[in-house]
C-alpha cells in the first residue's frame, strides 16, 4: 500500500536582508528541531495506525492472493480460486460442439437469455458484466443468480479493462465472443453522452484489440441495433439500406461500431457478425423499455405517454420476443467462420456480416397498451403526446430475408403471446411488493 503525504512548508516573506542575532539563531534552530520531531512523531503514529488497520482487514478477509487484482472501480479479480471458477464455467460439455463463448453484458436482458441457452445445450460459457446503475442493479443481480444456478459464472468487470480481458483469454482459449455489453437506451444519451462513447465505442475497440492479438483469434458476434436506420423512411428496413442518418447518439455509436467492425475485419482478419435487434421484449427485460414501465405504471394508476408523430401519424415498433432473438444469436454463432488472423496479422479474407433480427410485424404503441390492459385487467390512464425530438423514431420494421436465408431465422412469437409471458413473469417477480419495480 502506497501512502502519499503532502507537506506544505510555509515561511513568512522576507522583504529585505537582515542580520540575525546569535541567540535568536539558536532559539530558531531549537524550535525547528522540536517542530521536526513533533511532525515525525505524528507521521510515525499515523503510519502505525495505517499498518494496524490494514493488517486487521487482511486478518478478517483471509490471506492476500498475490495474483489477485484490486481495481480503482471496486472490482476484484484474479487468483487461483477465481481462475478455477472461470475455467469451470467456460468448460463445454464433452458431448457438445466444443464451443467456448465469452458473453459480455451477460447480466443484461439479452445476455442472460443467450448465456442460459448456450449453457443448456452444453457450450462453455463465461459471462462478463459491470453491473452499472443505468437501471436497477438488483434486477441484474437477480439475473446473475439465475445464471449461477445454471452454471454460468459472471465475472464482474468492465470491457474497457484491457488487463482483465487479456487475463480471461489467458485462462480460457475462447472460440467465440458474444458481445452484448453496451450502454442501452435512446433518450438517456441526452443526459449522459459520455457513457455511450465509453461503452459502445471505446469498450468495443478494447475488446477487438484483445481479440486481434490472441491466438487463436475468436469469432465475434456483436449487438448492433435497428436504430442505425435512423431517419430512413424506406420500409421495411433492409441491410442494404442507408444508415448514415442517425436520429440519436445511441444510434450513432452503434453505426460507429459497424464501421469499427469493418476496419478490424479488413486489417486483422477478425470474423465479425453484427446483429441489428428490433425492440426486444420479454421476461427479465429492461425497465427503461416502454412495455416494461407501461406495465408498472398501469398497475400503479399512473399516466402513461402514448406518443404520436408531429403530423398525427402512428408510432409503431417491430416488437421482437426474446426467444426469437436468442435463436438468431445462437444461429449467428453457429454459422460464424473462424477468424483468419494470427498475432495481430491478417492471413486471409475473413467473414463480415450484418443481419436484421426483428419480428417483421410492426405494432402501433396504442395496440401494445390495449393488450397490456387486457392482460393486467386494469384500464390505463393514457396521455397522448407528440413524439419528442430526443432520438426516438416514428416506426421500425425489419426485413429479415437475409437472416432467414443465412441463419434459418424465423420469428414465431406474436406480441399478444409474448406480452402474456412477460406479464406472467412480471407479476411473480414483483409479487407482493417484495421487489421494487422502479
Amino acid at each position: 500500500m502506497k501512502v502519499k503525504s503532502h507537506l506544505v512548508n510555509e515561511s513568512p516573506p522576507s522583504p529585505g536582508k537582515f542580520k540575525m542575532e546569535k541567540s535568536y539563531v539558536h532559539r530558531f534552530r531549537s524550535r525547528a528541531t522540536l517542530g521536526k520531531l513533533t511532525l515525525w512523531s505524528i507521521l510515525s503514529v499515523a503510519l502505525i495506525l495505517l499498518v494496524f488497520v490494514w493488517s486487521q482487514s487482511l486478518r478478517h478477509s483471509g490471506p492476500l492472493d498475490p495474483a489477485r487484482r484490486y481495481l480503482t472501480n471496486g472490482y476484484a479479480w484474479g487468483g487461483s480460486s477465481w481462475e478455477k471458477r472461470v475455467r469451470s464455467s467456460a468448460r463445454p460439455r464433452p458431448d457438445s460442439g466444443m464451443m467456448t463463448v465469452l458473453v459480455t453484458g451477460a447480466a443484461g436482458f439479452v445476455g442472460t437469455h443467450v448465456s442460459s441457452a448456450l449453457k443448456r445445450r452444453g457450450d462453455g460459457v463465461l459471462g462478463l458484466d459491470n453491473f452499472n446503475n443505468y437501471y436497477d442493479p438488483s434486477l441484474k443481480r437477480a439475473r446473475q443468480a439465475l445464471l449461477e444456478r445454471a452454471g454460468v459464472f459472471v465475472v464482474e468487470g468492465d470491457i474497457n479493462d484491457e488487463a482483465l480481458l487479456r487475463k480471461l483469454f489467458e485462462v480460457v482459449a475462447f472460440t467465440h465472443v458474444m458481445h452484448l455489453a453496451a450502454q442501452a437506451g435512446v433518450r438517456y444519451a441526452m443526459e449522459n453522452p459520455g457513457s455511450y462513447v465509453h461503452s459502445n465505442i471505446a469498450g468495443f475497440v478494447t475488446l477487438l484489440e484483445v481479440c486481434k492479438s490472441v491466438n487463436p483469434q475468436p469469432s465475434i458476434v456483436w449487438a448492433s441495433s435497428s436504430s442505425v436506420y435512423g431517419l430512413n423512411t424506406k420500409v421495411p428496413f433492409s441491410e442494404e439500406d442507408r444508415t448514415d442518418q442517425p436520429a440519436s447518439l445511441y444510434a450513432a455509436t452503434k453505426k460507429a461500431g459497424e464501421e469499427i467492425a469493418h476496419t478490424y475485419n479488413h486489417i486483422y482478419g477478425l470474423s465479425l457478425t453484427g446483429l441489428r435487434f428490433f425492440t426486444v421484449y420479454g421476461p427479465w427485460g429492461r425497465p427503461d423499455m416502454a412495455y416494461f414501465f407501461f406495465t408498472r405504471d398501469i398497475l400503479k394508476g399512473k399516466a402513461i405517454p402514448i406518443f404520436e408523430a408531429m403530423n398525427g401519424g402512428t408510432v409503431a415498433r417491430d416488437f421482437t420476443y426474446i426467444d426469437d432473438i436468442v435463436k438468431g444469436c445462437v444461429a449467428a454463432l453457429d454459422t460464424s467462420e473462424k477468424s483468419t488472423g494470427s498475432s495481430g496479422k491478417k492471413r486471409g479474407p475473413a467473414q463480415l456480416r450484418v443481419f436484421n433480427l426483428g419480428n417483421t410485424s410492426p405494432v402501433p404503441v396504442a395496440d401494445l397498451v390495449r393488450i397490456l390492459e387486457r392482460l393486467l385487467k386494469v384500464k390505463a390512464n393514457k396521455k397522448v403526446m407528440t413524439l419528442p425530438r430526443n432520438g426516438d423514431v416514428q416506426f421500425t420494421h425489419a426485413n429479415v430475408s437475409y437472416a432467414q436465408r443465412e441463419l434459418g431465422y424465423q420469428p414465431t412469437t406474436d406480441l399478444q403471446t409474448g406480452l402474456k409471458k412477460f406479464v406472467w413473469w412480471y407479476l411473480r417477480f414483483y409479487a407482493s411488493g417484495k421487489k421494487s419495480a422502479g
